[in-house]
């Protein structure tokens, strides 16, 4: 073990999936719009506009707190934090400072309890874009004012790994509760991350700072980079300097950006054009019983139910896999690991050749649940069932293309004889070895007939014929 350990702690902002912006009636989902096209008085920061607080942005933030286990403040309000830069026209955010809207709360990941040390809202800057060539930059407003929650973890996490466990966590929580696509790809969830490393039981390190991370795997990179760096600076007796640094995906090292700013350069003070918002118990209450199934729960249902720990967290933690899941489970009535290991692993080899998410395609949950009912009730064997699932995936009904194709099991023996007869005629290399004592050889014969039979005659059927035509004892 190192003397040294890493200490981490996250700050994660997610795009709301909200109709309008955080305090403007402009459309909240710019993606892929052209710049300058999303935009409001109001987020312009043009004089005599005054902001309007989104409701729905706030019940957001207070369902997403309650999912953390956050204590939910009764009486919040927005501050001003100032800074300057071309994507922010108003010279000032709209924020929350040391009264959020959720505080104080907590998610387990492996085992392990992180704490989460607040909640707030605020709104987005917009986006300064640098052409490669030119003296010049372009500011595309269309995101100013989209309505973020920003979450900050406590100096909890103590390594990378776990770091990009606790993201996708909270990802598949925000998807969970359809507040956020939570996509990184597109901006929607982003991760900013503090690190610092010290000896082992001696007080906390210089902490910096890494922006620019857009995904969970850039997060483990530069974690995994900056951590290394930092202990071998401290080796050497040397001291790690606080600032803000920048990730190079490319390179895959950190750079400085800037010194850290203090909490002191951003001159926080009470928004003035907006009134604060009391949460009352009733509102509170409302919510949480409008709460849906969180993935900590359907793991635990899960298990309960027989599938395997680390099936079942592979899909209570991802929302669109775990609805596919519970809708195929009601229509396939078996045991749920069989389910789970056709998702798992064959559904999900299908995806990953393709590059596909489950809703890409056109199976349905209807039809994945029949296609392993026909297998697991010994209706079609498993070549037949991983055969027929290409096709399946594309659309089609699994029982219609085995009622056309003639593909259900055949346990008939005499029907299988004739073709077991014909496999062991045609392979008399073969058939010696096995009188000669390598049975595993009888395995090329199985496959012949499975083959001949196109995967419908029963396996076990077949093997116990071989063994009696070629007049040999199978263990």
């Amino acid at each position: 073990m190192s003397d040294f350990e890493a200490v981490v702690g996250l700050e994660i902002h997610l795009h709301l999936k909200t109709r309008t912006k955080m305090f403007s009636p402009a459309p909240a989902d710019y993606f892929g719009a052209e710049p300058n096209t999303h935009v409001h008085p109001v987020d312009l920061g043009l004089p005599g506009v005054l902001p309007v607080t989104n409701a729905k942005a706030v019940e957001y933030g207070i369902i997403f707190g309650l999912a953390l286990n956050c204590k939910i403040a009764s009486w919040t309000q927005f501050h001003r934090k100032s800074y300057f830069y071309p994507d922010m026209p108003k010279n000032y955010q709209i924020s929350q400072y040391d009264l959020p809207i959720a505080e104080h709360g907590w998610l387990e990941v492996e085992g392990e309890r992180i704490g989460i040390k607040r909640v707030h809202l605020e709104e987005d800057a917009g986006k300064s874009l640098h052409p490669d060539f030119g003296d010049y930059s372009l500011i595309d407003l269309n995101r100013a004012g989209s309505p973020l929650i920003e979450m900050v973890t406590e100096p909890d996490i103590r390594t990378p790994e776990q770091a990009r466990v606790f993201l996708s966590h909270v990802r598949s929580i925000a998807q969970t509760l359809g507040i956020s696509d939570a996509n990184p790809e597109e901006g929607k969830m982003r991760a900013d991350v503090n690190v610092s490393v010290r000896r082992r039981g001696e007080p906390l390190g210089t902490k910096v700072e890494i922006k620019n991370l857009n995904s969970f795997k850039s997060v483990q990179r530069a974690l995994e980079y900056e951590i290394k760096r930092q202990t071998e600076l401290l080796r050497l007796g040397r001291r790690v300097e606080q600032a803000t640094l920048g990730w190079d995906e490319g390179g895959g090292k950190t750079y400085v950006m800037r010194l850290k700013e203090g909490e002191s350069d951003y001159r926080y003070f009470p928004e003035p054009d907006l009134p604060p918002i009391v949460v009352s118990e009733e509102w509170l209450q409302r919510l949480r019983a409008a709460m849906p199934e969180l993935p900590a729960q359907k793991f635990a249902r899960y298990v309960a139910s027989g599938v395997r720990p680390y099936d079942a967290e592979i899909l209570a933690y991802n929302a669109s896999l775990a609805r596919f899941f519970d809708e195929a489970l009601r229509a396939y009535g078996g045991e749920p690991q069989k389910l789970a290991d056709w998702l798992n692993a064959d559904v999900a080899g299908y995806l990953n050749e393709r590059g596909l998410e489950i809703q890409d395609t056109r199976l349905t949950p209807e039809h994945l649940g029949r296609l392993v009912g026909l297998f697991v009730k010994g209706e079609i064997t498993s070549r037949v069932a991983k055969n027929l699932l290409p096709e399946v995936m594309e659309g089609a009904d699994p029982e219609q293309l085995v009622r056309e194709r003639g593909l259900k099991v055949v346990v008939d023996a005499g029907a299988i004889r004739a073709l077991v007869e014909k496999v062991v005629t045609a392979n008399p290399a073969v058939v010696q070895q096995i009188k000669d004592g390598k049975l595993q050889a009888i395995n090329a014969l199985l496959g012949q007939v499975m083959k001949e039979s196109k995967g419908t005659a029963k396996p076990e059927v077949v093997r116990q014929l071989l063994a009696e035509v070629i007049g040999v004892q199978l263990a």
